[in-house]
């Protein structure tokens, strides 16, 4: 029996770096987030960053408060995000590498050499009724070491493989993938749950799919990207199409 494609949640970060841009309140992340909801995403990312280069406070709460799906706070374990995010209750938090000069999250968490810091942020976050994910790369000891702290979910950074297929360098991406499906199943087998995402297109997220481990993929530059050319919603709707496919083929 074929499982149910894995879930979608959609990164709302870039409309909020577009607002920035010029200040004020348009475009509102939050309208997206909703506009991405009715065309069928399961659920809503935001990162929370300390410079707050996007995604804002205000942002956040708002979008718990006016979503009708998840919410998923992403953001560094840092003591003033564990209090916001335990302030905010959102239904997830992605524990997330964070540097100020970085334009984008550039790889996973060290769990390893941050259990010390991580697991006392895990623990806070769960006795919150928030659910915990870590957003770490394939690599068995990051995966172990998510495991032994007790958080039930990991998400794994995609963007090198990603990176390597839009470059056509076959020999690294499959490299990367083979690392990401041995993850996939090493995760599986320490019981978590695993989400995916970082530089999914239409093409890759339908590859990934196909892993019948993946529960989610979050997603969020390319789409964005692409909806201005084709609209949010009809790119929300080619993507789940994409992932239906990977996880039927």
């Amino acid at each position: 029996m074929v499982k149910a494609p894995p879930r979608l949640g959609i990164n709302v970060d870039h409309v909020a770096t577009l607002r920035n841009a010029r200040g004020g309140r348009r475009p509102d992340p939050v309208r997206a987030a909703l506009a991405a909801i009715e065309a069928g995403a399961d659920g809503i990312t935001a990162h929370l960053r300390e410079d707050r280069r996007h995604i804002r406070d205000d942002d956040m709460a708002r979008l718990k408060a006016e979503i009708p799906k998840p919410l998923n706070f992403e953001m560094a374990a840092t003591d003033e995000m564990v209090r916001i995010a335990i302030a905010t209750r959102p239904h997830a938090a992605c524990l997330v590498p964070e540097r100020r000069e970085e334009l984008t999250t550039e790889g996973g968490l060290d769990v390893v050499g941050q259990r010390q810091m991580l697991g006392p942020a895990i623990a806070r976050l769960a006795d919150a009724g928030i659910r915990v994910s870590l957003f770490i790369s394939a690599d068995p000891a990051q995966i172990e070491m998510a495991a032994t702290l007790k958080a039930p979910v990991i998400e794994l950074h995609t963007g090198a493989w990603c990176d390597a297929m839009i470059d056509g360098d076959r020999s690294k991406a499959d490299a990367e993938w083979q690392r990401i499906a041995a993850g996939v199943r090493l995760a599986e087998t320490a019981g978590l749950e695993v989400h995916a995402g970082h530089g999914l297109d239409y093409q890759t997220a339908e590859t990934i799919s196909a892993l019948p481990q993946i529960a989610e993929l979050n997603i969020g530059h390319f789409l964005m990207g692409e909806a201005l050319f084709v609209g949010l919603p009809e790119a929300v709707r080619t993507m789940r199409e994409a992932m239906r496919r990977g996880r039927m083929s």
